[in-house]
């Protein structure tokens, strides 16, 4: 029995502009991130443009996401997306190994790239920790204010210099 497979079609390529627009980056954000090593692009026409694919589309949302969502610096982007791409390639050699050592080597490496990611993000939550704390007290000392006024009392808080509330 023989079935007939039809070929898939070829995989559709953007220029930098439609990319741009896709993913709401600036075309000259999308050069710079490949200056940076953050994006390859996946072809170039023969007048040398820029083509991208499904896949750098995807990274681009991933990289605008974690930038504009999370507040991750495109040093600490680098890092995730290095430790993404050696975690795929050691699931490959994991994969493709048949020496135990060689197996246990791609797992080690696999554990010290997740431990490397849970130390940013830790790092990360760390931060945002803090300044909620700093926004909290800020809050109390405003609400302390407030209630001085509303019941008559002199502020146990005087304003700033500047006359702002503190």
């Amino acid at each position: 029995m023989t079935t007939d497979i039809e070929p898939s079609a070829p995989a559709r390529l953007l220029r930098i502009t439609e990319v741009a627009t896709e993913v709401g980056l600036t075309t000259r954000s999308i050069r710079y991130y490949e200056e940076l090593g953050l994006l390859n692009p996946a072809a170039r026409s023969e007048g040398a443009y820029r083509l991208y694919d499904a896949d750098d589309v995807e990274r681009l949302r991933f990289i605008r996401g974690l930038r504009d969502d999370a507040g991750f610096s495109l040093a600490e982007i680098g890092r995730l997306l290095e430790d993404e791409e050696a975690r795929a390639r050691n699931r490959e050699r994991f994969r493709a190994a048949t020496d135990p050592a060689e197996r246990r080597a791609a797992l080690t490496d696999a554990l010290a790239r997740i431990d490397d990611q849970v130390a940013i993000l830790r790092e990360k939550s760390g931060r945002l920790r803090a300044m909620i704390e700093e926004a909290e007290g800020r809050r109390r000392h405003l609400g302390e204010q407030l209630a001085d006024l509303d019941a008559g009392r002199e502020s146990r808080h005087p304003g700033h210099a500047n006359g702002r509330p503190g």
